[in-house]
């Protein structure tokens, strides 16, 4: 199980002394802070039940999905198990490292860890969400952490679509009239990543003596392939697969299905620019792409 990152440690501490014990905490990546202390504290034990999600909106005041969140942050790191299962998430027994699959996540997480091992670390992304991204930018924070890596600065920019963009999932199959609302819910959960993301560079990487800086910019339409471009040398993309799932996160509505895409599942290839040939004109087509998008086609909207 990773130690907690020192500069996330020394956040919570801080906000510990700011509010009451069931102090209002509006941001997930807080609630996990808290919750991942008492794991390394030993207050919650391997295979120990935490508090039901009810229980937890009521200790930190906030709403379900900001209490869903941060639970998903922790079994990012391996904290936590059986989060989406309908029961109180347990803590995780001590594991080897789990093996590797060509899923989005894992492989993001694998290329910024060799990203990471040079001095200026560039991340440009486009993405349906900032999910995918989000999980692999705090597995490098841990990485910070630990000492493992120490770029001498980060830099991350993300076109997302935008607020007032159409989405064309999640889908729900026979519930047409809760499209509106299941959408707003996707919306909310994307500006949530986007702040986490922000917590995640500015209370671990800064801490660490790392100049960062973090900008999102709103397309004006969805994109149906991701693609990272990382320090301007590696390009990774991959296409969103629609397949059906079970939706949970209406509060007072019962589980109905819904056609959806999955950042997590997708596959993502790699194009190296030292390949030459077809690699590196990918890169580079991908690059300029990505500028182009950036500087002439995204309004602003900016975490820094």
């Amino acid at each position: 199980m990773p130690p907690p990152a020192p500069g996330v440690a020394r956040s919570a501490a801080v906000n510990q002394e700011n509010v009451a014990v069931n102090g209002n905490r509006s941001s997930s990546a807080e609630i996990a802070d808290v919750l991942r202390e008492r794991i390394q504290a030993g207050d919650l034990k391997a295979g120990d039940r935490l508090p039901t999600q009810a229980e937890l909106v009521e200790e930190f005041g906030v709403d379900r999905g900001t209490v869903r969140q941060a639970l998903r942050i922790l079994q990012s790191q391996h904290l936590l198990t059986n989060v989406s299962k309908g029961s109180p998430p347990r803590v995780a027994e001590v594991q080897a490292e789990p093996q590797r699959s060509r899923a989005a996540r894992v492989v993001l997480i694998s290329y910024l860890k060799e990203a990471f091992r040079s001095p200026e670390v560039r991340i440009d992304a486009i993405s349906f969400t900032a999910e995918t991204l989000m999980w692999a930018l705090g597995e490098m924070c841990t990485a910070v952490a630990r000492g493992e890596v120490h770029p001498k600065s980060v830099e991350v920019r993300c076109l997302l679509p935008g607020p007032d963009v159409v989405l064309p999932y999640p889908d729900p199959v026979d519930r047409p009239e809760l499209r509106g609302e299941v959408h707003r819910k996707l919306k909310a959960q994307i500006e949530e990543q986007q702040k986490v993301i922000d917590f995640y560079l500015s209370s671990v990487m800064r801490d660490r003596g790392i100049e960062t800086k973090l900008a999102f910019r709103s397309l004006a339409f969805v994109p149906s392939v991701k693609q990272y471009v990382l320090n301007g040398t590696l390009a990774l993309q991959g296409n969103y697969q629609v397949a059906r799932r079970s939706y949970e996160d209406l509060p007072g509505e019962e589980a109905f299905e819904v056609f959806d895409v999955s950042g997590f599942k997708s596959m993502l290839f790699e194009f190296r620019r030292d390949r030459g040939g077809q690699d590196a004109e990918i890169v580079q087509d991908t690059k300029e792409c990505f500028d182009a998008l950036w500087e002439s086609n995204a309004p602003r909207h900016t975490l820094s």
